[in-house]
């Protein structure tokens, strides 16, 4: 079986405190949307940010909180960490822990999206970043 992911869908409460946050926030643009989900195109993906009710009902199955997990957004320079974690914290995201280098290099910070979503904002100099925004493992 070919190792991918297809599309990653985050249950959300407010589809228009969602998309401030990744529209405006991440500034990515949606290819499609209506009135219970937005789609974002990634590089080799896509993002899902769906009404958690229209989501369950889909899934047959309650999510009663968000899963132990968190998606990472990876970027160039050790000096972009900070500023991504402020600018998506005045589109609603909530700092949870400030940039600093952990134990096993680089340099990260997590923030949580309006639905509780962890994400970390992370450089690793052993990850480059192909413009078109692919990383690579241990190149």
């Amino acid at each position: 079986m070919q190792q991918q992911i297809s599309v990653i869908t985050l249950g959300i409460a407010d589809l228009a405190r969602s998309r401030r946050f990744y529209a405006e926030g991440f500034g990515w643009k949606p290819v499609f949307e209506n009135p219970e989900v937005v789609f974002y195109q990634m590089n080799g993906l896509m993002l899902a940010t769906w009404l958690t009710r229209s989501l369950e009902a889909d899934m047959r199955r309650s999510l009663s909180r968000p899963g132990a997990f968190a998606v990472a957004h990876n970027v160039a320079t050790k000096d972009e960490v900070q500023p991504v974690i402020d600018r998506l914290a005045q589109y609603g995201g909530k700092v949870l822990r400030p940039a600093d280098a952990p134990p096993h290099g680089g340099f990260r910070g997590y923030i949580a999206d309006p639905d509780d979503h962890a994400w970390e904002i992370a450089w690793n100099p052993a990850w480059p970043i192909s413009p078109e925004g692919y990383v690579t493992w241990g190149v």
